[in-house]
């Protein structure tokens, strides 16, 4: 059931930021194992998206991690706050990635509930990037670990949406990206009530 490295290997970084939708994000912390269903993502286009880290080639102790073969987690710390997950795609030195923008919590419940001190009946548990990553226990320890190993790992269990389940937008909080911030490279489970707002578009 866990995603072979050769799934993160294809080099249509949009095509995978929608199946990813419905896949399940695992982690296992000190024995403790937490898992949510992936319903919001956003696609990051390498070296010639504006919103991408990797814009232009840019290569710093950061974004190398960008770099590497498809199957490894970036994680950042954004505003000096939140920690984002990103899953990293495509080959060696073509720095695609999918964030991980939204999950439903599945497995472990208690565990995220500790972790963000919010019920798990309340959608802010693990709306919105940084949530989602909280909820998950995922911290900075966690950027360049290998998408097929024990400590953080995806899961296909089989849940798909339709075509017509799935909702395309602009992604969120690129402003500076300027004529690419308005590219519809966020996609979401409609409906899904753990989607960060705005959940329409």
């Amino acid at each position: 059931m866990k995603l072979p490295l050769s799934y993160y290997a294809n080099q249509d970084v949009l095509f995978l930021a929608q199946n990813l939708l419905g896949k399940v994000l695992f982690t296992e912390i000190n024995g403790e194992i937490t898992a949510g269903i992936i319903v919001e993502t956003e696609a990051y286009f390498g070296t010639k998206d504006k919103a991408s880290h990797a814009y232009g080639g840019r290569r710093t102790d950061r974004t190398e991690t960008l770099y590497s073969p498809g199957g490894v987690s970036y994680v950042y710390l954004c505003y000096g706050i939140h920690h984002l997950f990103n899953v990293v795609t495509s080959v060696e030195n073509d720095p695609h990635a999918v964030l991980i923008r939204a999950v439903e919590p599945l497995i472990g419940k208690e565990i995220m509930e500790f972790r963000r001190n919010i019920p798990a009946a309340k959608t802010a548990i693990s709306s919105g990037p940084g949530s989602a990553a909280k909820a998950l226990g995922i911290d900075k320890s966690f950027n360049k670990k290998d998408l097929d190993g024990n400590e953080i790992w995806i899961e296909d269990h089989g849940i798909i949406y339709h075509p017509d389940e799935i909702v395309a937008g602009p992604r969120i909080g690129v402003a500076y990206a300027q004529e690419d911030a308005l590219l519809p490279w966020r996609f979401f489970v409609k409906n899904n009530k753990y989607v960060s707002k705005p959940n329409k578009i």
